[in-house]
């Protein structure tokens, strides 16, 4: 199942879209084959719910019509008698109708799910999410023997900007942080604030030499950012490459951020990396 997410999760919207048509076509057709008495109703539900989960709401809108339209031509084809030959297009407007409010309810509990998982200011995870998420992460690498890594990132000298500029400069310099982070990360990596201006990525399947790459390069677009805006802050970073998960998710943090903080108190604005299980 989980492989099953990862890869619908992986598919643009137009590959759910085209995977969702050959679904609903293939359910008409038995649905013709075996005649109105039976319901295919669940059969033309999932592929819209499938798709609107993992596509969106407009993918999902677009299969809810197909699945009507092919739910209508199947009950034609079957030559079902009905006291109206306007009732048949009634039922699909019906069906459709009611799939459209599936999707619709589908993508407003998914924007709510998102929002009580992601930091207001930056757009990265929050820290619950992180948690969740680094969970799950620990337990794939434990499953597969998978090396991954862990950066716990602060920033130096936050307090002065908001002394000297003002919490409005402190909020942007937080934005702008997190936009970086997420633009210069891979695309299975996760991000998150931690809370005030403390930060933090896992990489999977990144070991010590993928993970040096991506942090050096990351803290030094951070530090020409700074620079450029005329921010007095540095950064320090603590990165651990784990060869073997560790017990829990607070156990990968402690490890992290017990680096980070051997950064700051040796002088700040640098990285340490270190290897657990090797």
């Amino acid at each position: 199942m989980t492989r099953l997410v990862e890869y619908l999760s992986s598919r643009s919207a137009w590959t759910l879209i085209r995977m969702g048509l050959a679904a609903v076509l293939a359910i008409g057709f038995a649905d013709y084959l075996t005649g109105y008495d039976l319901s295919f109703f669940i059969f033309y539900l999932i592929p819209v719910a499938v798709v609107a989960s993992f596509g969106g709401i407009w993918p999902g809108l677009a299969i809810s019509l197909a699945s009507a339209l092919a739910w209508l031509l199947a009950d034609l084809m079957a030559s079902r008698q009905y006291s109206h030959s306007f009732i048949p297009y009634w039922n699909a407007v019906v069906r459709m109708v009611f799939l459209f409010i599936v999707v619709i309810l589908q993508n407003a509990l998914a924007r709510e799910k998102h929002i009580a998982r992601t930091d207001n200011l930056t757009g990265l995870a929050n820290r619950k999410h992180f948690f969740e998420t680094a969970e799950q992460e620990i337990q794939r690498a434990r499953r597969y023997g998978q090396p991954f890594s862990t950066a716990y990132i602060d920033i130096d000298n936050f307090k002065d900007v908001n002394d000297l500029y003002g919490h409005a400069a402190g909020d942007a310099l937080l934005r702008r942080v997190g936009g970086i982070i997420m633009g210069n990360i891979r695309a299975v990596d996760f991000a998150a604030r931690l809370g005030g201006d403390e930060f933090a990525i896992m990489l999977p399947q990144a070991d010590a030499g993928s993970a040096r790459t991506v942090l050096s390069k990351l803290q030094r677009l951070l530090m020409e950012t700074m620079k450029k805006e005329r921010w007095p802050v540095t950064f320090s970073l603590g990165v651990v490459s784990f060869l073997k998960a560790p017990e829990t998710v607070d156990e990968m943090i402690q490890r992290a951020d017990k680096l980070m903080y051997s950064v700051k108190a040796e002088g700040k604005n640098a990285i340490k990396y270190d290897v657990f299980g090797g």
